[in-house]
């Protein structure tokens, strides 16, 4: 079988390629688990390699940019800060990995108690399409610098951004085994998953697929961490600046055309100052560039193929149905490519599906809340728990309603936005375990308690 990407400007094909073998796999991660005895040896050499990598990428910062563009087709700005993203994560763990996992003394009965780090081995990575080289390198980052290897299941879509990647390491003198990228289709992930190589599993993707996974990984009791959907609130509460959030809005909304976990996807807005936020929103909105992703001033690019677009086109359609009302745009753009206007919606209710599901396209629905009681119900009101932000002036609020608001990140005056500094990931049905900071690091390491004892212990009664 041969897998197609496809362009979705020109909706033709961009490459095919062949669908790998279970062989392949199987010695792919026979190798990873092979290497790893030698990896996990030379912090230093982890450290070395880690920051050529990034030095590597940045210097090829505009063909891989350009990869990704053409295989994805997201604005060309924004595939150059995925790199640069991508070169600042490799750096900071390579700076700070080894302070993240020292051993750790504990007073307890045997003369010396030692907790050490140790890194899980062979780790399987499944990454999805929408940031092909940060979602692949935000997990490798800390996994590689503890010690651990690796191999990228890229997606179908983004197949030459992942081979990419590997190409990168091989171009700074990763030693074979390390870093691996295998070509093929989701019809590969159970073989992938159920090889006895392979250690430990991350999956970043829909929540559908990433219960499969967790199945799949726990019957052969495998650590997984899962990275799923969201359907991040943005609450606007009456004291809030509204220029600043506004703009804020229209960034955290439509980055990458709205394709993204952690966008912020369902508007709240206290009823004092709605017409005044919608007005600049819509404004605002109204100003963004839809056309050619090559181009350094395009704001918006297609959807990544038919189907999106066709689910966006549909979602739009029976909100209004529903009673919503189109403020601007909110069709499909005619002519060649999965493109589609952005748009704004409001009378939006909690009951409304577009409420209640992950919308991965550009459309922003608003929903009134008359207090900050029911700002904080409404943003609770959903199966998922990514990220969420909230813009109000009074930080003391601010701290009082983050504490009962139901996700795993809260970013206050600003967009959701992950940080290689902070662990990132989800509750409810958005996933568990976490990436990035030392919290993502210690995923996927073995902690292991060593005691030297003096003499045999004769005390204990129970195991």
């Amino acid at each position: 079988m041969t897998i197609k990407t496809i362009n979705p400007v020109t909706e033709e094909i961009i490459q095919e390629y062949d669908n790998v073998t279970k062989d392949t796999i199987i010695n792919k991660t026979k190798k990873a688990k092979e290497e790893f005895y030698n990896w996990k040896k030379d912090l230093q050499k982890r450290v070395s390699l880690l920051h050529d990598f990034a030095q590597q990428i940045r210097k090829d910062k505009e063909t891989l940019a350009k990869t990704a563009t053409i295989e994805i087709e997201k604005p060309i700005k924004e595939s150059r800060s995925e790199i640069e993203k991508c070169a600042w994560a490799i750096e900071y763990f390579a700076d700070n990995g080894s302070l993240f996992v020292p051993k750790e003394a504990i007073n307890a009965d045997a003369r010396k108690t030692v907790i050490a780090f140790e890194p899980i081995e062979t780790i399987a990575s499944i990454m999805p399409w929408n940031f092909p080289y940060w979602q692949a390198l935000r997990f490798a980052a800390p996994s590689l610098m503890v010690g651990n290897t690796t191999v990228l299941k890229p997606s179908s879509a983004t197949m030459q951004c992942g081979i990419e990647i590997e190409n990168t390491f091989n171009k700074i003198g990763m030693p074979e085994g390390v870093f691996q990228t295998l070509v093929g289709d989701s019809g590969i992930v159970e073989t992938l998953i159920s090889s006895e190589y392979v250690d430990a599993v991350t999956f970043t993707g829909s929540v559908s697929v990433g219960s499969k996974v967790a199945q799949m990984a726990t019957s052969k009791i495998k650590k997984t961490v899962l990275e799923l959907g969201g359907s991040d609130p943005f609450i606007v509460l009456e004291d809030a600046d509204i220029d600043k959030a506004s703009t804020a809005a229209v960034k955290g909304r439509f980055i990458n055309c709205g394709q993204s976990c952690i966008a912020s996807k369902r508007f709240i807005v206290a009823k004092k100052i709605a017409n005044e936020f919608i007005e600049k929103f819509v404004q605002k909105v109204k100003k963004l560039k839809v056309g050619n992703p090559l181009s350094d001033d395009t704001d918006i690019g297609p959807l990544v193929n038919v189907d999106g677009l066709k689910k966006i086109d549909q979602i739009v359609n029976s909100t209004i149905k529903e009673g919503a009302e189109i403020l601007t745009r909110g069709k499909q753009i005619d002519g060649k490519g999965y493109f589609y206007e952005p748009t704004v919606l409001k009378n939006v209710t909690t009951k409304m599906n577009i409420s209640q599901e992950e919308v991965f396209g550009p459309v922003a629905p608003i929903i009134l809340a008359s207090d900050e009681k029911e700002a904080v119900d409404i943003s609770n009101d959903t199966l998922y728990g990514l990220g969420t932000s909230m813009w109000t002036e009074d930080l003391d609020r601010a701290e009082k309603l983050s504490n009962i608001i139901q996700s795993d990140l809260v970013s206050v005056n600003n967009i959701v936005a992950s940080d290689p500094r902070v662990p990132f990931g989800g509750i409810k049905q958005s996933g568990f375990g976490r990436e990035l900071s030392r919290y993502g690091m210690l995923e996927f390491v073995n902690i292991k308690t060593i005691r030297y004892y003096d003499q045999l212990v004769h005390q204990h009664h129970v195991e």
